[in-house]
């Protein structure tokens, strides 16, 4: 047996399947066994290998076992004589195998590999290749001194950033997401350290590797992709805490006593100081919008009010000063939480729903107004006057800042996004028919040929991307991986980095398209998912219509008796509900949820009114009521279910 390939997947279903694909092409040289070990996903991701890759060798645990853990059940029973740890969120080349095998035959002295990644835009990603995390290295990496200094031999060590991206070099790190590994040096140097579950184990492991007497080479003559970010998300607390408590673990077992209690210092001053920026920025993140907002609104008011003052009381400060520091914040509240449900928070911005938001909210402000006793009522013409000016504010300061470029205000102006399909007719038809009934709205400018051709059906072919990119104005390329071999595909996305064009690549009978615009982001997934209950504006209709029908019940629950029985235990499922302990309808009980969006545990379902369905009924109720939500049919499933509680 030539190679071992053994990949652990955690709910990157669509990314599994894009990565299998290719290394299906690349191993076909070989004598090659795959192994990916499930680590309990959700996404159905276990049915997809059964279905369409039943040659791989599927380990399926009914628990998160970590990184380490599941690649070691894999490595344990593996027999090629090289074995590689390949990440489920990357595609490579068909030519990898080859040049990664031919050169660890000619290099007796190697003991694991790695290989150039690049993003899904095409950038190089640096931890391609890294340097030992010493306390100094790690200093430097923690705090930014690597980012502002990348090239320095001092500061820019944790990426080696001195070192060319494009020739072999012996380094002491790779990466876990492709580290190719000889069998006799992986017995001698011991499986992954299952110490570490997710984190640090791709150190560990190299690190060990040359205390046996192997080299690490950095071999760039084959490249990869890796969307970075799909399994975890590297902005989130959790990831902080766990990175660098694998640093401390790594730490501890390699480095001396004295090292090691220095490095502990630094790592737990680390783990502070970017936990405390992941929840800033995270904050930031969250309330920067409606802070902005708000202030515009208030320091309208406190040019408006003296104003009216003057034209309508002849005088100076007729209102006290609670109408600024209570009333004036009330109502501006008001308007922003209207405007959040409403869905004018999302990106990119729909100015529609930011001015159908502020109005819904005047008219709460004013019904509000006037139920109030007469001493509290301060001025109806101020509320139509804040509302004139937060319109005015709320538009043309989005206009603004989106016209100076920052992107959290792009704008949907109903802009289709411009794309070309890279494939030959048949498959790019196909991938067009898929594009048609996903999410996005895309304005195919036309197909390009793989290959040089004279049928005037295509814009023109690969060779001339750049050309087309220009003169049709594309935003997106969409690679047709069934009749473009990886190689060229990352080829393509490497030669054309300079350009603003985004890319994604569509696997062979697959419903998903697949991309990635950032390296710190999730890639972009485009598939049919028809009105998912996931998306957020349903997720938002959805929470209202609770807290409505809760209100309705408890005001209303003096004269329930007359209708429903055990009214006063379900006092009690309104209140659970209305503090979002659960909702009034989610899926039915007792079937298998996997793949379907999270939903808190319901009083009803979607089976209400029918006489003992059976599980199959079940199942395809609550794939309906997932896949193609609608609020009417909360209602009617809670109209029908109320008078049987």
């Amino acid at each position: 047996m030539d190679l071992s390939v053994v990949i652990v997947n955690y709910n990157v279903k669509y990314f599994l399947e894009q990565c299998l694909h290719a290394v299906d092409n690349a191993s076909r040289q070989f004598e090659t066994e795959v192994f990916v070990v499930d680590n309990n996903s959700v996404d159905g991701s276990c049915a997809m290998i059964h279905e369409k890759f039943p040659w791989v060798k599927l380990i399926e645990n009914k628990h998160n076992e970590g990184f380490s853990k599941a690649n070691n059940q894999a490595l344990r029973i593996a027999k090629g004589r090289y074995c590689l740890l390949l990440n489920p969120d990357t595609v490579i080349e068909e030519d990898t195998f080859k040049k990664c095998i031919s050169f660890m035959d000619e290099h007796a002295d190697a003991g694991a590999l790695g290989v150039k990644m690049i993003d899904g835009k095409g950038k190089f990603l640096p931890e391609s290749k890294r340097a030992l995390p010493t306390p100094a290295v790690a200093f430097y990496k923690i705090f930014g001194f690597a980012r502002i200094f990348p090239k320095s031999k001092i500061f820019g060590q944790y990426h080696l950033g001195y070192l060319s991206q494009d020739e072999t070099h012996t380094v002491e790190i790779l990466s876990g997401a492709f580290m190719f590994l000889r069998t006799e040096a992986l017995k001698k140097t011991g499986l992954l350290d299952e110490d570490f579950f997710m984190y640090g184990e791709d150190i560990d492991l190299s690190y060990r590797m040359i205390k046996e007497g192997y080299k690490n080479y950095y071999f760039p003559k084959t490249t990869i992709i890796h969307y970075k970010g799909e399994s975890t998300k590297k902005g989130s607390i959790n990831y902080v805490v766990v990175f660098y408590n694998a640093m401390l673990i790594f730490a501890r077992k390699h480095f001396s006593k004295k090292n090691a209690r220095a490095f502990s210092r630094l790592i737990n001053l680390a783990i502070y100081f970017r936990a405390g920026l992941a929840i800033f920025r995270r904050f930031v993140k969250r309330v920067y919008q409606p802070l902005i907002d708000f202030l515009f609104i208030f320091a309208g008011f406190w040019f408006l009010v003296p104003l009216w003052e003057k034209f309508r009381f002849d005088m100076s400060e007729y209102y006290p000063p609670a109408f600024y520091r209570f009333v004036v914040p009330a109502y501006i509240l008001i308007w922003l939480l209207s405007i959040y449900y409403s869905g004018g928070y999302e990106k990119p911005v729909k100015l529609w729903k930011v001015i159908s938001g502020h109005l819904i909210g005047t008219v709460i402000i004013l019904v509000l107004y006037a139920l109030l006793p007469e001493a509290y009522r301060f001025s109806r013409a101020l509320i139509l006057l804040g509302t004139l000016w937060g319109l005015l504010t709320l538009i043309f300061h989005r206009l603004i800042l989106y016209s100076a470029g920052f992107s959290d205000y792009e704008l949907a102006l109903n802009r289709k996004k411009r794309m070309i399909i890279v494939g030959f007719r048949d498959e790019a038809q196909r991938v067009s028919d898929v594009l048609h009934k996903t999410q996005i709205v895309p304005d195919i400018a036309g197909f390009v040929s793989p290959i040089d051709s004279d049928d005037y059906a295509y814009l023109g072919n690969t060779s001339q991307l750049p050309e087309i990119v220009k003169i049709h104005k594309i935003d997106e390329i969409v690679f047709c991986a069934k009749d473009m071999a990886s190689r060229e595909i990352i080829r393509i996305m490497a030669d054309v980095t300079g350009t603003p064009v985004e890319y994604k690549i569509a696997p062979p009978e697959s419903l998903s398209i697949i991309g990635s615009n950032s390296i710190n982001t999730a890639g972009d997934l485009y598939m049919i998912n028809f009105n998912s209950i996931d998306k957020g504006r349903n997720r938002r209709s959805k929470r209202l219509f609770d807290i409505g029908v809760s209100l309705m019940f408890m005001i209303t629950w003096p004269f329930l008796f007359l209708f429903l029985k055990g009214y006063r235990k379900n006092i009690g499922k309104a209140a659970q509900v209305l503090v979002s302990s659960k909702t009034w309808v989610a899926y039915c009980g007792g079937t298998d949820l996997s793949g379907l969006p999270l939903l808190k545990k319901g009083i009803f379902d979607p089976s209400a009114g029918l006489r003992d369905p059976d599980q199959d009924t079940k199942e395809k109720l609550n794939i309906e009521y997932a896949r193609d939500y609608k609020l009417n049919i909360d209602f009617s499933i809670f109209w029908r279910s109320i008078f049987s509680i």
